[in-house]
């Protein structure tokens, strides 16, 4: 059973966030030659935070299914962690997804070019430390602490719509890969917030599981997350796309596709993947 759902309010609050985002960044002086993304993760901080136009370019992967960019973002120019590459569109600061840059970054400040490395988390506070390590590198900390605010918002609404609930439902993710996340993963961390029980997390396993077609056999789970099913990238790897052994599961919980591009890292539309859940759990409870 699939499950599409709309949080009106939700994209209420997100909206205005990005507005208030968008009239404090506004008052920053525009960085010479402009923001350069060059990875998946860090163009989803650089398209949460930075005005569109001083986005420079963003990663080779904007392009791809697995991207949540917006279509005008879709045409500007790519790039990657290639120090060749970042000379020639010579950005004003270039950010780097985590574990990138390691040659690059040192080799575009020797030229006086300003660089933000994120860093690697999977919950709520890693969102935010890279908001605000963004937001200073680009001299946006305003625009930063507003989003920031209104993350903290968000995240106390599905604390009071978990504490009106009479019971927590059993869910499980699984990727096109077959994988799973327990405990300690961005994931959980969404699962958690939103109200849920990760049963992976229940059963003992921490961080990111590989495909276990026995495993999938015997899982039990009232709510079933799947990703990257319709929006990853296709390949011999994605068992769960092709293995008889998860069919069960696929078709006996009840289903919602998670946007691959709400979640590539920590990022600032994890709060968004965690309001989906939260609306699957309500229409979980309200069959109970």
């Amino acid at each position: 059973m699939y499950l599409a759902i709309t949080r009106r309010a939700g994209l209420f609050i997100s909206a205005c966030a990005c507005i208030a985002a968008e009239a404090w960044a506004n008052d920053a002086a525009p960085l010479d030659g402009g923001v350069v993304s060059t990875g998946l993760c860090a163009d989803a901080y650089v398209l949460a935070l930075v005005p569109r136009t001083q986005i420079r370019a963003l990663s080779w992967q904007v392009d791809h299914p697995v991207s949540a960019a917006p279509d005008w973002a879709r045409e500007l120019p790519t790039a990657s962690a290639s120090v060749e590459g970042l000379l020639r569109l010579d950005p004003g600061l270039a950010v780097f997804s985590p574990g990138e840059g390691q040659r690059a970054g040192p080799m575009l400040e020797r030229v006086g070019r300003q660089v933000a490395s994120l860093i690697w988390g999977e919950d709520f506070a890693a969102v935010q430390a890279n908001l605000r390590r963004l937001g200073q590198a680009a001299g946006l900390e305003a625009a930063a602490e507003a989003q920031i605010e209104a993350l903290d918002r968000r995240l106390a609404g599905l604390r009071e719509r978990n504490e009106a609930r009479s019971a927590r439902p059993r869910i499980a993710y699984l990727s096109a890969s077959g994988g799973s996340a327990g405990q300690g993963t961005y994931v959980d961390a969404a699962i958690t917030a939103a109200g849920g029980i990760n049963v992976m997390a229940t059963a003992g396993a921490s961080g990111w599981t590989r495909s276990d077609p026995e495993l999938a056999l015997g899982l039990e789970a009232d709510i079933l997350l799947t990703s990257f099913f319709t929006d990853g990238y296709a390949g011999r790897l994605s068992r769960a796309r092709y293995h008889s052994a998860y069919d069960r599961l696929l078709e006996s919980a009840l289903r919602i596709d998670i946007p691959a591009g709400y979640w590539p890292c920590a990022g600032p539309r994890l709060i968004d993947a965690a309001e989906v859940i939260a609306d699957a759990i309500d229409r979980w409870e309200a069959v109970q």
